[in-house]
């Protein structure tokens, strides 16, 4: 139950009984809070995460991208990203990667090593302008 329905909207509630127990992203004050994403990956529909670092990041923005999209938002209004790697080795390529998507202007950011039951490489939360 949430207490104050009216003071924020969640965007991709999990399930009940998932294994990812956390919503996609939350709206709130005029913000979209989007959760850690990896770039998707779903071998029996052939959706791979990418052959190399620089593609990993390229599908997670996206995924990213398209979860602000569904809280009427877009990359371009984010203020804040993290980036979560697991292998410091991957830094250069992550980020050479990662400045393509924000043309207008790099927002803020944190960058942390991570690991997770997964094979990722990279993922990203963040920060958006709700709107526009």
């Amino acid at each position: 139950m949430r207490i104050f329905p009216e003071l924020f909207d969640i965007i991709g509630a999990p399930e009940p009984g998932s294994t990812r127990p956390f919503s996609q992203a939350v709206r709130a004050g005029g913000l979209v809070f989007v959760s850690g994403h990896s770039a998707p990956h779903d071998p029996a529909r052939g959706i791979l995460r990418g052959a190399s670092a620089a593609e990993e990041v390229r599908n997670a923005l996206a995924e990213v991208a398209r979860i602000l999209g569904e809280a009427g938002s877009s990359l371009d209004r984010a203020v804040q990203v993290t980036m979560l790697i697991t292998d410091p080795a991957d830094y250069a390529e992550c980020n050479a990667e990662y400045v393509k998507h924000f043309p207008g202007g790099l927002p803020a950011r944190h960058t942390a090593r991570f690991g997770v039951p997964t094979e990722a490489r990279v993922a990203f939360a963040c920060i958006a302008l709700s709107g526009g």
